[in-house]
């Protein structure tokens, strides 16, 4: 049995062609965070007869199981990356899109300090910085 077929069984779903194909593609992309429009395109680029309609309704089923998690970045639409079990945060470029993952301990400890002042413990978070290039000082 593949790989695949035993992570969606694992994740209580039925093996079905779509989602197996789908699965390949998010763990073959060498891009991580994939709209669902983008993983149609690869879909349809590899020959593979597999509707958007149903791109979003798999993907949607992934996320409810836990095997992708979805980001919703400002003036963008959704995307996915498969759900790895680490913990990182996002860096999103304003000018390009590009998505670039980050973790950085001072930071997951500040924000356990500060929730801690505030009487509070972190069950979860997200923290996306939007960024851009920097422009060359030179006069």
């Amino acid at each position: 049995m593949s790989d695949e077929n035993q992570e969606l069984r694992k994740a209580g779903l039925k093996v079905t062609l779509p989602r197996v194909k789908i699965l390949q593609m998010l763990e073959a992309s060498e891009q991580k965070h994939l709209s669902a429009e983008e993983v149609y395109k690869q879909l349809m680029e590899a020959g593979e007869d597999v509707g958007l309609a149903t791109v979003y309704r798999v993907l949607t089923q992934f996320e409810a199981a836990g095997l992708v998690e979805r980001h919703n970045f400002d003036g963008g639409h959704s995307v996915f990356e498969l759900e790895r079990g680490d913990h990182h945060d996002h860096m999103v470029c304003t000018e390009t899109g590009e998505v670039v993952e980050f973790h950085n301990d001072e930071i997951e400890s500040l924000q356990e300090e500060i929730a801690q002042q505030h009487g509070y413990e972190i069950i979860g978070h997200s923290l996306v910085l939007y960024v851009r290039p920097l422009k060359d000082k030179k006069s």
